[in-house]
Protein backbone atom coordinates (compact mmCIF):
# COMPACT_ATOMS: atom_id res chain seq x y z
CA UNK A 1 0.00 0.00 0.00
CA UNK A 2 1.35 3.55 -0.93
CA UNK A 3 2.20 5.78 2.25
CA UNK A 4 0.01 6.52 4.73
CA UNK A 5 0.13 10.33 6.51
CA UNK A 6 -2.15 11.60 9.29
CA UNK A 7 -3.05 14.65 7.37
CA UNK A 8 -3.29 15.32 3.63
CA UNK A 9 -3.89 18.81 2.87
CA UNK A 10 -4.94 19.57 -0.90
CA UNK A 11 -3.30 22.75 -2.49
CA UNK A 12 -0.47 24.49 -1.90
CA UNK A 13 -1.31 28.53 -2.30
CA UNK A 14 -0.85 30.53 1.03
CA UNK A 15 -3.70 29.02 3.25
CA UNK A 16 -2.14 25.72 1.94
CA UNK A 17 1.15 26.33 3.05
CA UNK A 18 0.11 27.58 6.34
CA UNK A 19 -1.87 25.12 7.48
CA UNK A 20 1.08 22.48 6.29
CA UNK A 21 3.83 24.63 8.62
CA UNK A 22 0.91 24.79 11.94
CA UNK A 23 0.50 21.18 11.75
CA UNK A 24 4.02 20.82 11.31
CA UNK A 25 4.74 21.68 14.80
CA UNK A 26 3.06 18.73 16.26
CA UNK A 27 4.00 14.63 15.47
CA UNK A 28 2.27 14.35 12.59
CA UNK A 29 3.28 12.60 9.00
CA UNK A 30 1.98 15.57 6.30
CA UNK A 31 1.07 15.50 3.10
CA UNK A 32 0.48 18.38 0.65
CA UNK A 33 -1.12 17.69 -2.64
CA UNK A 34 -0.52 20.26 -5.48
CA UNK A 35 -1.76 19.96 -8.87
CA UNK A 36 0.18 22.55 -10.29
CA UNK A 37 4.00 22.04 -10.61
CA UNK A 38 4.79 24.60 -8.03
CA UNK A 39 3.71 26.45 -4.60
CA UNK A 40 1.85 29.62 -5.03
CA UNK A 41 0.53 29.24 -8.91
CA UNK A 42 -2.65 30.71 -8.44
CA UNK A 43 -4.53 33.21 -6.26
CA UNK A 44 -1.56 33.88 -3.62
CA UNK A 45 0.62 34.65 -6.26
CA UNK A 46 -1.99 36.98 -8.51
CA UNK A 47 -3.20 39.66 -5.77
CA UNK A 48 -2.58 43.47 -4.73
CA UNK A 49 -0.27 41.96 -2.31
CA UNK A 50 -1.52 44.13 0.06
CA UNK A 51 -1.95 43.03 4.25
CA UNK A 52 -5.80 44.71 4.94
CA UNK A 53 -7.03 46.05 8.19
CA UNK A 54 -9.93 44.71 8.02
CA UNK A 55 -12.71 47.22 7.99
CA UNK A 56 -14.35 46.24 4.75
CA UNK A 57 -15.33 43.09 6.24
CA UNK A 58 -18.83 42.51 7.83
CA UNK A 59 -18.40 42.86 12.33
CA UNK A 60 -18.82 38.97 13.25
CA UNK A 61 -17.73 37.23 9.99
CA UNK A 62 -14.69 35.31 9.63
CA UNK A 63 -13.07 37.33 7.17
CA UNK A 64 -13.20 40.29 9.68
CA UNK A 65 -12.11 38.22 12.92
CA UNK A 66 -9.52 36.57 10.98
CA UNK A 67 -8.13 39.61 8.69
CA UNK A 68 -7.61 41.65 11.68
CA UNK A 69 -6.13 39.10 13.95
CA UNK A 70 -3.65 38.49 10.96
CA UNK A 71 -2.64 42.23 10.45
CA UNK A 72 -1.98 42.22 14.42
CA UNK A 73 0.47 39.15 14.53
CA UNK A 74 2.04 39.03 11.06
CA UNK A 75 4.75 40.96 12.39
CA UNK A 76 6.10 37.35 14.55
CA UNK A 77 5.27 35.36 10.91
CA UNK A 78 7.52 37.84 9.06
CA UNK A 79 10.66 37.51 11.98
CA UNK A 80 10.47 33.88 11.71
CA UNK A 81 10.14 33.50 8.09
CA UNK A 82 12.41 36.45 6.89
CA UNK A 83 9.27 37.57 4.98
CA UNK A 84 9.52 41.41 3.63
CA UNK A 85 7.28 43.84 4.88
CA UNK A 86 6.40 47.61 5.51
CA UNK A 87 3.47 49.15 7.08
CA UNK A 88 2.77 51.84 5.15
CA UNK A 89 -0.77 52.74 6.09
CA UNK A 90 -3.54 53.20 2.89
CA UNK A 91 -5.93 55.97 1.62
CA UNK A 92 -9.53 55.46 0.67
CA UNK A 93 -10.36 58.28 -1.18
CA UNK A 94 -13.33 59.95 -2.00
CA UNK A 95 -14.60 63.06 -4.16
CA UNK A 96 -18.59 63.29 -3.07
CA UNK A 97 -20.48 63.73 -0.48
CA UNK A 98 -22.25 60.15 -1.16
CA UNK A 99 -18.57 59.18 -0.98
CA UNK A 100 -17.56 61.08 2.49
CA UNK A 101 -20.80 58.65 3.88
CA UNK A 102 -19.74 56.00 2.64
CA UNK A 103 -16.18 56.19 4.06
CA UNK A 104 -17.70 57.17 7.93
CA UNK A 105 -19.88 53.57 7.44
CA UNK A 106 -16.58 52.20 6.82
CA UNK A 107 -14.99 53.95 9.53
CA UNK A 108 -17.60 52.71 12.23
CA UNK A 109 -17.62 49.23 10.51
CA UNK A 110 -13.75 49.16 10.69
CA UNK A 111 -13.77 50.26 15.14
CA UNK A 112 -16.82 47.55 15.48
CA UNK A 113 -13.69 45.07 14.14
CA UNK A 114 -10.95 46.15 16.51
CA UNK A 115 -9.05 48.20 14.59
CA UNK A 116 -7.49 51.19 16.11
CA UNK A 117 -6.15 54.34 14.24
CA UNK A 118 -8.78 54.79 11.76
CA UNK A 119 -10.11 58.28 10.79
CA UNK A 120 -11.55 60.38 8.11
CA UNK A 121 -8.79 63.04 7.14
CA UNK A 122 -9.08 65.92 4.97
CA UNK A 123 -6.92 67.29 1.69
CA UNK A 124 -4.08 68.32 3.34
CA UNK A 125 -3.31 64.77 5.22
CA UNK A 126 -3.02 63.03 1.63
CA UNK A 127 -0.65 66.17 0.38
CA UNK A 128 1.26 65.13 3.50
CA UNK A 129 1.63 61.63 3.15
CA UNK A 130 1.05 61.25 -0.71
CA UNK A 131 0.81 64.21 -2.62
CA UNK A 132 0.32 63.04 -5.96
CA UNK A 133 -2.94 60.66 -5.00
CA UNK A 134 -6.57 62.40 -6.10
CA UNK A 135 -9.27 62.88 -3.76
CA UNK A 136 -10.63 65.46 -1.66
CA UNK A 137 -10.75 63.56 1.40
CA UNK A 138 -9.90 59.48 2.84
CA UNK A 139 -9.79 57.57 5.50
CA UNK A 140 -6.77 56.88 7.11
CA UNK A 141 -5.79 52.68 7.89
CA UNK A 142 -2.69 53.13 9.43
CA UNK A 143 -1.78 49.31 10.08
CA UNK A 144 -2.03 48.41 6.52
CA UNK A 145 1.11 47.38 4.98
CA UNK A 146 2.44 46.08 1.38
CA UNK A 147 4.32 42.66 1.33
CA UNK A 148 6.04 39.48 -1.08
CA UNK A 149 2.94 37.39 -1.27
CA UNK A 150 5.29 34.76 -3.17
CA UNK A 151 7.83 35.10 -0.43
CA UNK A 152 5.19 35.05 2.60
CA UNK A 153 4.02 31.50 0.61
CA UNK A 154 7.29 30.36 -0.34
CA UNK A 155 8.46 30.80 3.63
CA UNK A 156 5.38 29.13 4.95
CA UNK A 157 5.64 25.85 2.22
CA UNK A 158 9.99 25.67 2.92
CA UNK A 159 9.35 25.82 6.69
CA UNK A 160 7.03 22.90 6.80
CA UNK A 161 9.06 21.29 4.23
CA UNK A 162 12.35 21.54 6.95
CA UNK A 163 9.59 20.30 9.76
CA UNK A 164 8.70 17.16 7.79
CA UNK A 165 5.97 17.90 5.87
CA UNK A 166 6.22 16.50 1.84
CA UNK A 167 4.79 18.33 -0.83
CA UNK A 168 3.70 16.30 -4.30
CA UNK A 169 3.59 18.47 -7.15
CA UNK A 170 1.37 17.87 -9.99
CA UNK A 171 -1.11 16.21 -8.20
CA UNK A 172 -4.63 16.78 -8.84
CA UNK A 173 -7.29 15.36 -6.60
CA UNK A 174 -9.57 12.98 -8.88
CA UNK A 175 -11.12 11.47 -6.12
CA UNK A 176 -11.88 10.96 -2.48
CA UNK A 177 -13.16 8.07 -0.31
CA UNK A 178 -13.66 6.92 2.71
CA UNK A 179 -13.40 3.53 4.58
CA UNK A 180 -11.29 2.06 6.58
CA UNK A 181 -7.79 0.55 7.57
CA UNK A 182 -7.02 -2.80 8.54
CA UNK A 183 -3.75 -3.79 8.97
CA UNK A 184 -2.10 -2.67 5.80
CA UNK A 185 -5.32 -2.98 3.66
CA UNK A 186 -7.81 0.11 3.14
CA UNK A 187 -11.71 -1.10 2.80
CA UNK A 188 -13.96 1.65 1.71
CA UNK A 189 -17.41 2.25 3.15
CA UNK A 190 -19.96 0.32 1.51
CA UNK A 191 -21.97 2.62 -0.23
CA UNK A 192 -18.36 3.81 -1.14
CA UNK A 193 -19.61 7.11 -1.19
CA UNK A 194 -17.90 10.14 0.82
CA UNK A 195 -21.18 11.41 2.67
CA UNK A 196 -22.82 7.87 2.99
CA UNK A 197 -20.69 6.82 5.89
CA UNK A 198 -21.70 4.12 8.53
CA UNK A 199 -23.05 5.08 12.25
CA UNK A 200 -19.84 4.67 13.62
CA UNK A 201 -18.12 7.36 11.14
CA UNK A 202 -21.16 9.42 11.22
CA UNK A 203 -20.87 10.28 15.05
CA UNK A 204 -17.94 11.97 14.76
CA UNK A 205 -16.10 10.13 17.15
CA UNK A 206 -12.58 9.55 16.77
CA UNK A 207 -11.99 6.48 14.89
CA UNK A 208 -8.58 5.55 14.49
CA UNK A 209 -9.01 3.18 11.88
CA UNK A 210 -10.71 5.68 9.75
CA UNK A 211 -9.18 7.73 7.02
CA UNK A 212 -8.86 8.12 3.30
CA UNK A 213 -8.02 6.82 0.19
CA UNK A 214 -7.21 9.99 -2.03
CA UNK A 215 -6.59 9.38 -5.70
CA UNK A 216 -4.41 11.63 -7.89
CA UNK A 217 -3.13 11.93 -11.50
CA UNK A 218 0.51 11.04 -10.23
CA UNK A 219 -0.95 8.34 -7.44
CA UNK A 220 -3.01 7.31 -4.76
CA UNK A 221 -2.67 8.41 -1.04
CA UNK A 222 -3.56 7.26 2.23
CA UNK A 223 -4.57 9.42 5.17
CA UNK A 224 -6.60 10.11 8.54
CA UNK A 225 -7.42 13.52 7.83
CA UNK A 226 -8.32 15.64 4.72
CA UNK A 227 -7.78 19.19 5.09
CA UNK A 228 -9.02 21.02 1.77
CA UNK A 229 -7.19 24.20 0.86
CA UNK A 230 -7.82 23.87 -2.97
CA UNK A 231 -8.86 27.53 -3.46
CA UNK A 232 -10.30 27.99 -6.92
CA UNK A 233 -11.15 23.88 -6.92
CA UNK A 234 -11.99 23.77 -2.97
CA UNK A 235 -15.79 23.57 -4.46
CA UNK A 236 -14.93 20.41 -6.29
CA UNK A 237 -12.42 18.70 -3.18
CA UNK A 238 -15.70 19.55 -0.65
CA UNK A 239 -18.25 17.46 -3.31
CA UNK A 240 -15.38 14.82 -3.18
CA UNK A 241 -16.05 14.79 0.36
CA UNK A 242 -19.50 14.41 0.26
CA UNK A 243 -20.46 18.33 1.32
CA UNK A 244 -21.97 19.31 -2.47
CA UNK A 245 -24.07 22.42 -1.37
CA UNK A 246 -21.07 25.10 -2.71
CA UNK A 247 -20.27 25.90 -5.94
CA UNK A 248 -17.79 28.90 -6.96
CA UNK A 249 -17.97 31.26 -8.98
CA UNK A 250 -14.92 32.03 -10.71
CA UNK A 251 -13.84 36.34 -10.72
CA UNK A 252 -11.10 37.73 -12.80
CA UNK A 253 -9.37 40.68 -11.95
CA UNK A 254 -6.66 42.10 -14.44
CA UNK A 255 -3.87 44.04 -13.29
CA UNK A 256 -1.13 46.50 -14.79
CA UNK A 257 2.37 47.01 -13.80
CA UNK A 258 4.08 50.24 -13.86
CA UNK A 259 7.73 50.90 -14.30
CA UNK A 260 9.99 51.86 -10.93
CA UNK A 261 10.36 55.48 -12.63
CA UNK A 262 6.75 56.38 -10.96
CA UNK A 263 7.30 54.95 -7.69
CA UNK A 264 8.54 58.19 -5.56
CA UNK A 265 5.01 59.35 -6.44
CA UNK A 266 2.99 56.66 -4.77
CA UNK A 267 4.69 55.76 -1.28
CA UNK A 268 1.46 53.51 -0.12
CA UNK A 269 -1.89 52.31 -1.27
CA UNK A 270 -4.67 54.38 -2.22
CA UNK A 271 -8.09 52.87 -3.00
CA UNK A 272 -11.37 54.29 -4.54
CA UNK A 273 -14.67 53.96 -1.92
CA UNK A 274 -15.62 50.49 -2.23
CA UNK A 275 -19.22 49.26 -3.98
CA UNK A 276 -20.33 46.83 -2.27
CA UNK A 277 -22.29 45.05 -5.22
CA UNK A 278 -19.15 44.04 -7.21
CA UNK A 279 -17.22 41.24 -6.32
CA UNK A 280 -13.93 43.38 -5.38
CA UNK A 281 -12.70 46.67 -3.71
CA UNK A 282 -12.42 48.83 -6.73
CA UNK A 283 -9.71 49.60 -9.29
CA UNK A 284 -6.94 50.95 -7.06
CA UNK A 285 -3.00 51.77 -7.04
CA UNK A 286 -0.57 49.76 -4.69
CA UNK A 287 3.54 49.87 -4.56
CA UNK A 288 5.59 46.74 -4.08
CA UNK A 289 8.45 46.24 -2.24
CA UNK A 290 10.70 46.61 -4.80
CA UNK A 291 9.55 50.06 -6.43
CA UNK A 292 6.80 49.17 -9.20
CA UNK A 293 3.01 50.15 -8.96
CA UNK A 294 0.45 47.75 -9.41
CA UNK A 295 -3.09 49.34 -10.75
CA UNK A 296 -6.18 46.93 -10.61
CA UNK A 297 -7.86 44.64 -10.46
CA UNK A 298 -10.62 44.71 -12.09
CA UNK A 299 -14.13 42.30 -11.42
CA UNK A 300 -15.80 39.96 -14.37
CA UNK A 301 -17.52 36.74 -14.39
CA UNK A 302 -15.73 34.24 -15.83
CA UNK A 303 -17.22 30.78 -16.92
CA UNK A 304 -13.43 29.61 -16.97
CA UNK A 305 -11.28 29.33 -13.87
CA UNK A 306 -8.01 29.00 -16.07
CA UNK A 307 -8.92 31.82 -18.49
CA UNK A 308 -5.97 33.91 -17.18
CA UNK A 309 -6.65 36.19 -20.26
CA UNK A 310 -6.22 40.34 -21.03
CA UNK A 311 -7.94 42.55 -22.58
CA UNK A 312 -7.59 46.05 -24.45
CA UNK A 313 -10.97 46.92 -23.19
CA UNK A 314 -9.73 46.46 -19.53
CA UNK A 315 -6.76 48.47 -19.96
CA UNK A 316 -8.37 51.39 -21.20
CA UNK A 317 -10.81 51.12 -17.91
CA UNK A 318 -7.82 50.73 -15.58
CA UNK A 319 -6.56 53.98 -16.77
CA UNK A 320 -9.60 55.73 -16.58
CA UNK A 321 -10.50 54.78 -13.22
CA UNK A 322 -7.17 54.47 -12.49
CA UNK A 323 -6.03 57.75 -13.43
CA UNK A 324 -9.21 59.44 -10.46
CA UNK A 325 -6.98 58.27 -7.93
CA UNK A 326 -3.56 58.81 -9.97
CA UNK A 327 -3.77 61.59 -12.52
CA UNK A 328 -0.30 60.39 -13.50
CA UNK A 329 -0.82 57.18 -14.88
CA UNK A 330 0.85 57.47 -18.38
CA UNK A 331 0.13 54.02 -20.80
CA UNK A 332 4.47 54.81 -21.63
CA UNK A 333 4.87 53.65 -17.68
CA UNK A 334 2.95 50.13 -18.44
CA UNK A 335 5.63 46.98 -18.76
CA UNK A 336 3.38 44.42 -17.79
CA UNK A 337 -0.42 43.20 -17.02
CA UNK A 338 -1.37 40.19 -15.62
CA UNK A 339 -4.76 38.35 -14.23
CA UNK A 340 -6.03 36.38 -11.36
CA UNK A 341 -9.64 34.67 -10.67
CA UNK A 342 -11.26 34.85 -6.86
CA UNK A 343 -12.89 31.82 -5.99
CA UNK A 344 -16.00 33.43 -4.98
CA UNK A 345 -18.95 32.04 -2.83
CA UNK A 346 -21.02 34.85 -3.84
CA UNK A 347 -22.62 34.65 -7.56
CA UNK A 348 -23.22 37.23 -10.09
CA UNK A 349 -25.83 39.89 -9.54
CA UNK A 350 -25.27 39.16 -6.57
CA UNK A 351 -21.94 40.58 -5.85
CA UNK A 352 -20.30 41.26 -2.74
CA UNK A 353 -18.28 38.81 -0.22
CA UNK A 354 -19.24 35.96 0.73
CA UNK A 355 -18.20 35.09 4.14
CA UNK A 356 -15.56 32.21 4.36
CA UNK A 357 -16.76 28.98 4.41
CA UNK A 358 -14.21 26.59 7.38
CA UNK A 359 -15.73 23.51 9.05
CA UNK A 360 -15.49 20.22 9.82
CA UNK A 361 -19.01 17.89 8.90
CA UNK A 362 -18.54 15.01 10.60
CA UNK A 363 -21.83 13.36 9.40
CA UNK A 364 -20.60 13.94 6.04
CA UNK A 365 -16.63 13.42 6.13
CA UNK A 366 -15.44 12.47 9.62
CA UNK A 367 -11.63 13.63 10.06
CA UNK A 368 -11.57 16.57 7.56
CA UNK A 369 -11.96 19.98 7.24
CA UNK A 370 -13.19 21.78 4.54
CA UNK A 371 -12.30 25.38 3.58
CA UNK A 372 -14.45 26.83 1.00
CA UNK A 373 -14.37 30.43 -0.80
CA UNK A 374 -11.28 31.99 0.47
CA UNK A 375 -10.49 34.86 -1.27
CA UNK A 376 -9.41 39.01 -0.36
CA UNK A 377 -8.66 38.89 2.57
CA UNK A 378 -7.17 35.23 2.66
CA UNK A 379 -3.77 36.53 1.64
CA UNK A 380 -4.09 38.68 5.55
CA UNK A 381 -5.81 35.42 7.09
CA UNK A 382 -3.51 32.76 6.40
CA UNK A 383 -2.01 32.03 9.68
CA UNK A 384 -5.55 32.68 11.15
CA UNK A 385 -7.07 30.58 9.08
CA UNK A 386 -4.32 27.50 9.76
CA UNK A 387 -5.23 28.00 13.57
CA UNK A 388 -8.50 27.76 13.19
CA UNK A 389 -8.15 24.27 11.45
CA UNK A 390 -5.61 23.04 14.08
CA UNK A 391 -8.53 23.88 16.61
CA UNK A 392 -10.81 22.75 14.83
CA UNK A 393 -8.81 18.96 14.98
CA UNK A 394 -8.26 19.53 18.30
CA UNK A 395 -11.71 19.53 19.27
CA UNK A 396 -11.88 15.26 18.32
CA UNK A 397 -8.37 14.38 18.41
CA UNK A 398 -5.45 15.41 20.59
CA UNK A 399 -2.22 16.66 18.86
CA UNK A 400 1.23 16.16 20.86
CA UNK A 401 3.51 18.92 20.44
CA UNK A 402 6.65 18.50 17.90
CA UNK A 403 9.74 18.96 20.33
CA UNK A 404 12.11 19.84 17.20
CA UNK A 405 9.92 22.12 15.38
CA UNK A 406 12.00 25.12 13.93
CA UNK A 407 10.00 28.16 13.15
CA UNK A 408 13.12 29.95 11.22
CA UNK A 409 13.61 30.28 7.58
CA UNK A 410 15.63 32.31 5.74
CA UNK A 411 15.32 33.88 2.01
CA UNK A 412 17.24 33.90 -0.43
CA UNK A 413 20.26 36.41 -0.31
CA UNK A 414 19.49 39.86 -2.14
CA UNK A 415 22.28 41.68 -3.57
CA UNK A 416 21.17 44.59 -4.65
CA UNK A 417 20.13 45.41 -1.17
CA UNK A 418 23.49 45.32 -0.03
CA UNK A 419 26.20 47.82 0.84
CA UNK A 420 29.76 47.96 -1.80
CA UNK A 421 31.03 46.02 1.40
CA UNK A 422 28.83 43.71 1.89
CA UNK A 423 28.59 42.62 -2.00
CA UNK A 424 32.28 42.26 -2.16
CA UNK A 425 32.48 40.41 0.65
CA UNK A 426 29.28 37.95 -1.07
CA UNK A 427 31.62 37.92 -4.32
CA UNK A 428 35.11 36.82 -2.59
CA UNK A 429 32.81 33.82 -0.76
CA UNK A 430 31.05 32.63 -4.16
CA UNK A 431 32.26 34.44 -7.26
CA UNK A 432 28.68 33.77 -8.64
CA UNK A 433 27.94 36.96 -6.70
CA UNK A 434 29.98 38.77 -9.46
CA UNK A 435 27.74 37.55 -12.35
CA UNK A 436 24.45 39.31 -12.98
CA UNK A 437 21.97 37.49 -14.80
CA UNK A 438 18.84 40.16 -14.62
CA UNK A 439 20.70 43.50 -15.11
CA UNK A 440 17.05 45.58 -14.61
CA UNK A 441 17.06 43.96 -10.93
CA UNK A 442 20.65 43.31 -10.75
CA UNK A 443 19.73 39.89 -9.80
CA UNK A 444 23.13 37.14 -9.58
CA UNK A 445 23.35 34.44 -10.84
CA UNK A 446 23.65 32.97 -7.04
CA UNK A 447 20.30 33.85 -6.33
CA UNK A 448 18.86 32.37 -9.80
CA UNK A 449 20.63 29.03 -8.16
CA UNK A 450 19.57 29.57 -5.08
CA UNK A 451 16.14 29.62 -6.38
CA UNK A 452 16.80 26.45 -8.46
CA UNK A 453 18.30 24.71 -5.69
CA UNK A 454 16.53 25.73 -2.71
CA UNK A 455 13.71 23.97 -0.72
CA UNK A 456 11.08 23.20 -2.64
CA UNK A 457 13.10 24.72 -5.84
CA UNK A 458 11.86 26.00 -8.70
CA UNK A 459 11.58 23.83 -11.66
CA UNK A 460 9.60 26.53 -13.89
CA UNK A 461 10.68 29.53 -15.26
CA UNK A 462 8.21 31.75 -12.92
CA UNK A 463 8.99 29.23 -10.03
CA UNK A 464 12.61 31.18 -10.60
CA UNK A 465 10.81 34.75 -11.08
CA UNK A 466 8.54 34.56 -8.09
CA UNK A 467 11.63 33.32 -5.27
CA UNK A 468 14.27 35.51 -6.95
CA UNK A 469 12.49 38.66 -8.66
CA UNK A 470 14.45 37.77 -12.10
CA UNK A 471 12.88 39.03 -14.86
CA UNK A 472 10.70 41.12 -13.07
CA UNK A 473 11.91 44.37 -14.50
CA UNK A 474 11.53 46.84 -17.33
CA UNK A 475 12.79 44.07 -19.83
CA UNK A 476 10.66 41.27 -18.74
CA UNK A 477 13.38 38.64 -19.19
CA UNK A 478 13.75 39.97 -22.37
CA UNK A 479 17.71 39.38 -21.85
CA UNK A 480 18.05 37.30 -19.23
CA UNK A 481 15.04 34.86 -19.66
CA UNK A 482 17.26 33.07 -21.88
CA UNK A 483 20.37 32.55 -19.28
CA UNK A 484 18.04 31.39 -16.85
CA UNK A 485 15.99 28.65 -18.89
CA UNK A 486 19.87 27.27 -19.37
CA UNK A 487 20.59 27.35 -16.02
CA UNK A 488 17.09 25.64 -15.22
CA UNK A 489 17.39 23.02 -17.90
CA UNK A 490 21.21 21.98 -16.51
CA UNK A 491 20.07 22.26 -12.65
CA UNK A 492 17.28 20.24 -13.15
CA UNK A 493 18.11 18.02 -16.20
CA UNK A 494 15.36 18.89 -18.00
CA UNK A 495 15.00 18.60 -21.66
CA UNK A 496 14.34 21.83 -23.56
CA UNK A 497 10.95 20.44 -24.85
CA UNK A 498 9.95 19.65 -21.55
CA UNK A 499 10.62 22.97 -20.11
CA UNK A 500 7.81 24.76 -18.94
CA UNK A 501 7.04 28.83 -18.29
CA UNK A 502 4.46 28.06 -15.69
CA UNK A 503 1.94 25.78 -15.91
CA UNK A 504 1.54 22.08 -17.90
CA UNK A 505 1.40 23.02 -21.34
CA UNK A 506 3.01 26.00 -21.10
CA UNK A 507 6.01 24.90 -23.49
CA UNK A 508 9.18 27.29 -24.44
CA UNK A 509 10.29 24.98 -27.10
CA UNK A 510 8.85 22.77 -29.51
CA UNK A 511 11.74 21.93 -31.71
CA UNK A 512 15.28 22.92 -33.19
CA UNK A 513 15.47 25.97 -34.86
CA UNK A 514 17.44 24.36 -37.37
CA UNK A 515 18.77 20.84 -38.29
CA UNK A 516 22.49 20.32 -36.58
Amino acid sequence: MNPRYDVLVIGAGVVGCSVARELSRYRLSIGVLEKGPDVCMETSSRNSAVLHAGYNNKTGSLMAKFCVEGNRTFDQAAKELDIPYRRTGKLVVGFTDEDREKLEGLKEQGERNGIEGIKIVERDFIDRKAPYVGGNFAMWSPTTAILSPFQFTFGMAENAASNGARFFFDSEVTGITHGHFHGSSFVPDFPAQAGEKSSEAASGAYDPDGGYLVETKSGQFFCRWVINCAGLGSDKISSMLGIDEYTLYPCRGEYFILDKNLSHMLPLPAYPVPNIKTGGLGIHLTPTLDGNIMVGPSTEYIDSREDYSATQAVMDMLIEDGGRIFPYLKRESFIRNFAGIRPKLAPPGVGGFHDFVIERRDSLAPHAVNLVGIESPGLTSAVPIAHEVIRLMKEVETLTENPDFNPIRRRIVTFRDKSPEEQARLIAENPDYGDIICRCETITKAEVLAAIRGPLGAKTVTGVKYRCRAMMGRCQGGYCQPKITELLMEEKGIRPEDLTYERRGSYLFTGEVREK
